[in-house]
């Protein structure tokens, strides 16, 4: 059977297994290094009232939000979209693999 892709759609070369996680959206197990990961800043404080409290000096943490996502649910939430064949050799000629 013929591959469509050189990498097999997953980045983790010759590394053996790697651990599953859980997508985010519709809980589908997914390797690791298969997912679609999005890390986002997240404040637990509204953005008018952290605006203001920026605005006299105030401080506001922010944490990292880590979520992963299947290609299927990033497809649908177009985080990555679907290219054809020359597209994506075209990207690798560049040296540009997404």
């Amino acid at each position: 059977m013929p591959k469509k892709r050189k990498s097999r759609g997953r980045s983790k070369g010759d590394k053996g297994k790697t651990r599953l996680v859980q997508c985010d959206n519709c809980g589908r197990w997914v390797p690791e290094d298969k997912a679609v990961v999005r890390t986002r800043m997240y404040s637990p404080v509204d953005p008018q009232l952290a605006a203001e409290l920026e605005k006299k000096g105030a401080i506001i943490t922010r944490y990292p939000v880590t979520k992963y996502y299947c290609v299927s649910c990033a497809i649908h939430y177009g985080f990555i979209r679907i290219r054809s064949s020359e597209e994506r050799e075209r990207a690798l000629k560049r040296g540009r693999p997404r």
